[in-house]
């Protein structure tokens, strides 16, 4: 499927979930090492379209395509400078993950096994106002080895290597965080132990061929 399509695809997902209001949140994808895909600032991502899309550099200067970038783009450009696997970025605001972001607690916690495996840890990164220093401060120490960052009183930031992926990880992480929920409610989530989780590990590879990175191990 053509990159846009495939975009565009994403955008209206993100909208139809709820996991963005009205003109919220921003979708990347990689073209190649000098030009990227990303949605215009004030444009509703239910109403999108391919034409709407902007083509930018690696510094976020417009190379073609109508409209204004995102001031949110920082995020986005940290990402792909940092990570080669990462093909596509999506930020938005789904309202379980995100009330998580405003009540101060991250999601890094070894209980569902789905989430285990596709997402790893979680982290909660530090309040940055958008478009400055701070959004490099902030996100910087964790990018390196994660796939879905919560941003402290924002929302969600979720890599992929592919937009497919990337968006599946918003979907995937805001079922976890429902769960989470719950299970609050319902007097606190059992963690898994470690030895379940080296168990869980092992099954992976061994079996489905997935090897999940030392890093976003919880061990």
């Amino acid at each position: 499927m053509p990159l846009r399509k495939e975009l565009i695809q994403a955008c209206h997902k993100i909208y139809a979930n709820g996991f963005v209001a009205a003109y919220d949140g921003n979708l990347s994808a990689r073209i190649d090492d000098k030009k990227l895909l990303i949605t215009p600032s004030g444009k509703c991502k239910g109403e999108m379209e391919e034409k709407d899309l902007l083509e930018i550099d690696y510094e976020g200067n417009v190379l073609s395509g109508d409209g204004l970038v995102s001031a949110e783009v920082k995020m986005h450009l940290l990402a792909y400078q940092n990570r080669e696997d990462v093909n596509a970025v999506v930020h938005s605001h789904p309202i379980h993950a995100s009330a998580f972001c405003v009540v101060n607690k991250d999601l890094s916690q070894p209980i569902f096994p789905e989430s285990i495996l596709s997402l790893g840890r979680i982290p909660l990164c530090n309040y940055s106002t958008i478009s400055t220093e701070e959004v490099e401060e902030s996100i910087l120490p964790c990018i390196g080895y994660v796939w879905v960052l919560l941003l402290q009183n924002h929302g969600v930031l979720a890599f992929g290597k592919s937009i497919k992926d990337a968006y599946f990880k918003v979907e995937k992480l805001e079922h976890f965080a429902k769960i989470m929920t719950v299970a609050e409610i319902l007097g606190g989530a059992n963690k898994l132990s470690v030895d379940q989780l080296k168990k869980l590990y092992m099954i992976s590879e061994e079996i489905y061929g997935v090897k999940v990175d030392d890093k976003m191990k919880f061990l």
